[in-house]
């Protein structure tokens, strides 16, 4: 048996434009990550990175619609059977950018995703991304038809500058969290597999009119840093008791 085949894989996304010691997504999330792998420890793990404010996905165009359109007109294709379906070099260009983030997302086994709020939702990087891995048929099984997703872990680490919660003056503006739980559950991934941690009022400290929220504010990131290391290990520790009923 192939050990890496087997060795559990975290692909670790960011999506924030501001810098690792400026953002709040981007600390809580290598938090998570550390303690993942120190709680993976010499069980083994494999480990992928990708910063789509650094190096962004490019947005799809009409030659991704249309080659899309045409490999979905086969019904579902295999992954590795796209690329027999491409007939230019439009549609080799297309395949080219996305076949990479098609197969990270398959490898993995916990998709951790970084996401500030941008103006109430997600950044543009990253529904570029989802626009990518979202390629008709790529995130389904070709034989069932089920979603490719159905077995991974998703954590979902957000911070927005306000908040968000019952009783904010923003209540019910959040379009953030809610469209990537209805993103993924369209995926298949089921309710208790998707993990949402979330850092609240993190403008308080360069808005002065926020000022007052700045305790509030540090109590939410301070949560949010418990979150994430709690379930680091809880996910860690489940993947090594099921590498030991599999040993059995």
């Amino acid at each position: 048996m192939n050990h890496e085949a087997t060795t559990p894989c975290l692909l670790h996304i960011d999506t924030s434009v501001s810098p690792p010691g400026e953002s709040v997504s981007r600390r809580l999330t290598a938090l998570f990550a550390d303690c993942w792998r120190r709680s993976r420890g010499a069980a083994g793990h494999r480990y992928r990175y990708r910063d789509l404010a650094a190096e962004p996905v490019p947005y799809v165009t009409a030659d991704y619609a249309r080659f899309g359109y045409r490999v979905e007109r086969h019904g579902t294709v295999p992954v590795d059977q796209v690329a027999g379906l491409v007939g230019d070099a439009a549609d080799a260009g297309v395949w080219r950018v996305t076949l990479p983030l098609v197969e990270e997302v398959l490898a993995a086994d916990i998709l951790l995703l970084g996401v500030p709020m941008y103006n109430l939702t997600v950044p543009a990087a990253l529904l570029a991304w989802i626009d990518r891995i979202s390629f008709p048929g790529a995130l389904l099984d070709p034989e069932t038809g089920a979603g490719r997703l159905r077995d991974k872990q998703v954590v979902v680490v957000s911070a927005r500058g306000g908040g968000y919660g019952p009783g904010a003056p923003r209540e019910g503006l959040d379009f953030q969290v809610p469209y990537l739980r209805g993103y993924f559950t369209d995926r298949g991934v089921p309710e208790e597999q998707l993990h949402f941690v979330t850092a609240e009022l993190t403008r308080a400290w360069d808005v002065p009119t926020m000022a007052p929220l700045r305790s509030l504010a540090a109590d939410s990131e301070a949560a949010a840093r418990q979150a994430v290391t709690e379930l680091a290990d809880r996910l860690a520790a489940g993947e090594r008791e099921e590498a030991a009923r599999y040993a059995v």
